[in-house]
């Protein structure tokens, strides 16, 4: 199944048609809306729900990175799962895309950790509350979703995709020393200030295709100033909390990764499939790509995406035919 990408140009995701004539175009309904979260902040939220005659096989819950948002690059995934037959659900976090909250800011985690899992739950209450249900999370999404498939209590997950997650930050791309050593008092002192220098802009070093780069940049809600104190510490922080609990990770779960990639670190995400629990656990780390693998050349786009879609569609087959046989044995 191609990917929507390859319809978009380098000035909209849509290509030359509206929302409205791209999503009738791949056969889905589009719904957003604003929710308040605990803190008082409005938040964007977006659904993505195949047409008949696609049967609903789960429900897929997206989780963007860092700069990023749902409505850009990250949507077009979302159109991907919604016609693959996925209920597809995803939120803008504080700071980011269409929400509230200073650009690009999260000094903590764990309130849009909370967030996510709010929406998310209420998401698949609505949809599809007896069908198998996912995470899939790309760059700082990824760190996002294992702490959420991390969290215990409630209905667990039945599986995540991690892309190009951020489970350590490649040195080829961290603060120059000394500056990464000094953070935690700029952090306390300056928080917001935005003076962390990186090796290169997000967009740079992460999408590959020229015209896919304009792409990103051409968002009117992507921010390309520099990190600010608070965050550019916390994450750091993150990827020592993620690491220091590989071992505890035990969902069924999927990694796709660029070997090339100089924003996350391959070799985190090697260690996180070596030491993980799970007893169902994928890794695939492809030579040259990049940080964005949606920023990749079509032919590799297709070999990425096509593998995702493709462990979804048999993990919600599995886990709903497994459903069936509890079901069965329950009433004999």
């Amino acid at each position: 199944m191609v990917h929507p990408v390859s319809e978009a140009n380098d000035k909209s995701p849509f290509g030359s048609l509206t929302p409205s004539e791209f999503y009738a175009r791949h056969s889905v309904t589009h719904s957003s809306e604003y929710i308040t979260n605990p803190r008082g902040m409005k938040l964007f939220t977006q659904s993505w729900t195949p047409l008949p005659p696609t049967e609903i096989l789960g429900t897929v819950a997206v989780v963007h990175g860092y700069t990023g948002e749902t409505s850009w690059f990250l949507q077009l995934t979302a159109v991907l799962f919604a016609k693959s037959g996925f209920a597809t659900c995803a939120i803008d976090h504080q700071g980011h895309g269409f929400s509230e909250g200073l650009s690009n800011h999260i000094p903590d985690v764990s309130p849009v950790v909370d967030d996510c899992v709010s929406f998310f739950d209420s998401f698949r209450a609505r949809h599809a509350p007896s069908l198998p249900s996912f995470l899939y999370g790309e760059s700082l999404g990824g760190a996002i979703v294992l702490l959420i498939a991390l969290r215990r209590g409630g209905r667990p997950y039945d599986g995540i995709v991690l892309n190009g997650a951020m489970c350590g930050i490649s040195d080829k791309y961290k603060p120059p020393w000394p500056l990464e050593h000094f953070l935690s008092i700029l952090a306390a002192v300056v928080p917001t200030w935005q003076v962390v220098p990186t090796r290169g802009s997000i967009p740079e070093v992460s999408f590959k295709e020229e015209w896919k780069r304009r792409l990103a940049l051409a968002s009117p809600r992507r921010s390309t100033a520099k990190p600010r104190a608070a965050t550019a510490l916390e994450l750091i922080r993150i990827c020592r909390e993620v690491q220091s609990r590989f071992s505890e990770v035990d969902v069924p779960f999927l990694i796709v990764h660029g070997g090339g990639d100089v924003v996350c670190d391959p070799a985190c995400v090697e260690e996180l499939y070596k030491k993980a629990a799970s007893k169902d656990k994928t890794i695939r780390v492809y030579p040259g790509m990049w940080h964005q693998l949606i920023g990749e050349p079509d032919e590799n786009v297709e070999l990425v995406f096509g593998e995702v879609v493709e462990w979804l569609r048999t993990r919600a087959e599995r886990g709903s035919r497994e459903a069936e046989t509890a079901v069965e044995v329950g009433g004999a």
